[in-house]
């Protein structure tokens, strides 16, 4: 078992990381106000299942490979910057939530599939991701303590359940925000350009970086 002083300041640190806007606030946000809170908590439970592969593939060492191959580590990061990138595209394109008739019941009948895999590829094709896993949680390991894999495992666990509650926070915040959307077309507008906006910068940044 971790220490409770070393799982305290795990959490903590992981606090001020999910609480610094990111391209995983900004999809779980649009997601959440474009096409509702199923669809939110869709996008929500792929992102999870992205952390939790990132541990790991962490714990298995894939992150040192990236590491060790530069040219892999770019091919990955181009294509989940490409991805990002796509997902804007596609917002842009969309109609301004809850503009056009019919809209947001079109989006509410969509797959959830859809929202889970769009949640888990925008951060599985995200390196940086992988390497924050594999940099973060050795620093949490006493190697003097129970064994390695279960520290691990049990930080591991943390660190899903926290990026779960951050996200939740996100997804019913996000109501509020779409009951307000609705009265205002340019707020409306400015939405779906600002995470547009967001997603694109993130995707420059990961691609170009």
């Amino acid at each position: 078992m971790v220490s409770l002083h070393l799982l305290l300041t795990f959490i903590g640190a992981l606090a001020v990381v999910y609480a610094l806007p990111g391209p995983d606030m900004a999809l779980v946000l649009q997601t959440s106000t474009a096409r509702g809170v199923p669809h939110g908590l869709a996008a929500a439970a792929g992102l999870a299942l992205a952390r939790a592969a990132h541990v790991t593939l962490s714990a298995c060492g894939v992150a040192a490979l990236l590491r060790a191959a530069p040219w892999l580590y770019q091919g990955v990061r181009v294509a989940g910057g490409l991805y990002l990138a796509w997902v804007a595209i596609q917002i842009l394109r969309g109609p301004a939530f809850g503009m056009e008739a019919g809209a947001d019941r079109a989006d509410a009948a969509a797959p959830l599939r859809a929202s889970v895999a769009r949640g888990a590829l925008s951060s599985l094709l995200n390196p940086k991701a992988l390497l924050f896993c594999s940099v973060l949680l050795p620093q949490f390991v006493d190697p003097h303590g129970a064994p390695v894999w279960s520290q691990v495992l049990e930080l591991g666990v943390v660190l899903v359940l926290t990026g779960i509650a951050f996200d939740l926070a996100c997804v019913f915040g996000a109501v509020r925000m779409a009951a307000w959307l609705r009265g205002s077309p340019r707020a409306q507008a400015f939405q779906r350009w600002s995470f547009s906006a967001v997603l694109l910068a993130f995707a420059a940044r990961l691609s170009l970086e």
